[in-house]
């Protein structure tokens, strides 16, 4: 895979934010390894960033592991549950992603996970650094090509068989807690829940991450949307996501984890969700 050098974030915008309370992993901190300009190799239909502005697959230098660790230090002791990078669009297309990893660890002796699309795991480069993190949550909100498409509209060459074969690759390498994150926006079909079913057995995770739509999708990029939710009333233009059932949600979960014995987990949504 080719590798850019990109412009990195202004020195005004920290790559550290929250910590913010997560329904996942508890307070947790985040590093933001990409910067002021939101960039992935997806472009979400419900992204709680808004429309990603730099749609690529190629890895590059965004934010320099020294602006990371300086920008850690106001946080100190981090008295948090974990550290996770996330941010401003998918980490590992950070080129200093296994050297984040390693001196965070080092410098917070926290627990330091990633949420990933996966988009980048059959490369082995991104593997080993990837493995480096305690705990890692990736991304699988479709169960066909149509679905990836309207979804998570990937970039170009992307396909939902390389997904899957190297979230099941990157699995067998991987001696950390792995997660599967699932966005449902609509109740799916019984032929897409056996489908999903057969992925989730394959790749083998220890845990499955349900949610729905819960925050408004900004119309433009928002860097301030990586954190907690937004207030009621935004400042700026958003479009709210009906989010399925809390029911629905609950219903799925109880037949995943009752047919794979693999333990789910949903956001607490109100009842009248």
């Amino acid at each position: 895979m080719q590798s850019l050098a990109t412009p990195v974030s202004p020195e005004g915008v920290s790559s550290v934010y929250g910590p913010v309370t997560s329904w996942r992993y508890g307070r947790s901190l985040g590093i933001d390894p990409i910067g002021a300009i939101s960039t992935c190799s997806f472009d979400c239909v419900y992204c709680q960033l808004g429309e990603i502005e730099r749609k690529q697959r190629d890895r590059a230098l965004f934010v320099p592991t020294s602006k990371i660790l300086q920008d850690l230090q106001p946080f100190a002791p981090w008295q948090v549950d974990v550290i996770t990078l996330s941010g401003s669009g998918e980490p590992t297309l950070a080129l200093n992603l296994g050297e984040i990893l390693t001196q965070v660890k080092a410098l917070t002796s926290r627990p330091v996970g990633v949420l990933t699309n996966g988009t980048l795991l059959a490369e082995a480069t991104v593997r080993r650094e990837l493995a480096i993190a305690d705990q890692v949550a990736v991304k699988l909100d479709a169960v066909s090509a149509a679905m990836l498409r309207r979804v998570n509209r990937p970039v170009e060459g992307i396909t939902l068989d390389e997904l899957w074969q190297s979230f099941c690759q990157f699995r067998r390498e991987f001696a950390g807690r792995l997660s599967v994150q699932t966005m449902v926006l609509t109740p799916w079909s019984s032929a897409e829940q056996e489908q999903y079913l057969a992925m989730v057995r394959a790749i083998a995770p220890d845990e499955i991450h349900l949610n729905t739509p819960t925050r408004p999708r900004p119309l433009r990029h928002q860097l301030e949307a990586r954190g907690n939710h937004p207030p009621e009333q935004p400042e700026y233009a958003v479009r709210y996501l009906k989010p399925v059932s809390a029911a629905v949600l609950k219903e799925w979960g109880d037949r995943l984890q009752a047919a794979t014995g693999i333990p789910v987990y949903s956001p607490p949504l109100p009842p009248s969700v």
